[in-house]
């Protein structure tokens, strides 16, 4: 069950989540709450695992889909549970800092980036490196999340890598705030390139009828690996959470049968997420 966020709701969200702790049975309720990047949510994967995840072990889970960083925060406020996110530098320093525990590699797929059919900054093969500078140079257009999720983070480090100053406020670069498939429509719109993880891609040409505005122009290459990874939040920082209900979503996902899940998981007859507990 997906608890909606954006940015916009997350003082709101911040004073729901506060009153429902002022209530008695609080820290008894039977539901397991995981914050965890918008592209396990818009992908439909989660609604695919979840009610396997209830029938095995009785847990009721509910998920806030919002970018890694602020996935983060809410663990770090003791507002969630459990994680499910995937940028694994800043879920490392997490871990290292006491906010989480077991971290747990899941699964992963890859990032690409993806533009109109027209290409202008003829950028169609490249490397990510050179297709950065092309874009740069021509003044095309590039649409960002710009909201401190996995993505975004992937994102600075791509244009790092690349030898250039991340932009910011270049009139070419839009910065949209949004989740991964609203951003994507966003860089639809605008004939813009975007940074997207390849299974909300395959989701967003699924919704359009499997021939999507957008196509892929670059992709390959180690420096697009994304990783997806569940940490649960540290009882200790946090004394009253569902410790024993993280870890047994922890466990489950990890498991066999959950990894044949996400191994099966498909849209246009695509692969989107590739099982990798066991490595």
């Amino acid at each position: 069950m997906k608890i909606q966020f954006t940015a916009c709701k997350a003082v709101f969200l911040g004073a729901c989540i506060l009153m429902l702790m002022c209530r008695p049975g609080w820290t008894a309720s039977p539901e397991l709450l995981m914050a965890t990047t918008t592209s396990t949510d818009n992908t439909g994967l989660l609604d695919y695992l979840a009610p396997h995840f209830t029938e095995a072990t009785g847990i009721e889970i509910k998920w806030t889909a919002t970018g890694t960083g602020k996935a983060l925060e809410l663990g770090k406020r003791c507002d969630v549970d459990v994680l499910l996110v995937h940028a694994p530098d800043a879920e490392k320093q997490y871990v290292a800092d006491g906010y989480g525990i077991n971290r747990q590699p899941i699964m992963y797929n890859d990032f690409v980036v993806i533009g109109p059919k027209s290409d202008p900054a003829d950028i169609r093969g490249k490397t990510t490196k050179a297709a950065l500078n092309a874009i740069r140079a021509s003044g095309s257009r590039f649409v960002s999340r710009g909201d401190d999720s996995g993505t975004h983070k992937k994102e600075i480090a791509l244009w790092q890598a690349a030898g250039l100053t991340p932009p910011d406020r270049e009139s070419w670069y839009i910065q949209t705030g949004q989740g991964m498939l609203p951003s994507i429509n966003i860089a639809a719109e605008q004939s813009g390139y975007i940074l997207t993880d390849r299974g909300t891609y395959i989701k967003y040409a699924h919704d359009k009828g499997g021939n999507p505005p957008l196509i892929i122009v670059v992709e390959g290459g180690d420096m697009l690996r994304n990783q997806y990874s569940v940490i649960q939040v540290s009882p200790e920082n946090c004394p009253d959470v569902r410790a024993e209900k993280a870890r047994a979503f922890s466990g489950w996902i990890a498991g066999q049968h959950a990894q044949q899940l996400i191994d099966g998981f498909r849209l246009l007859d695509k692969k989107l997420f590739i099982p990798n507990a066991d490595q």
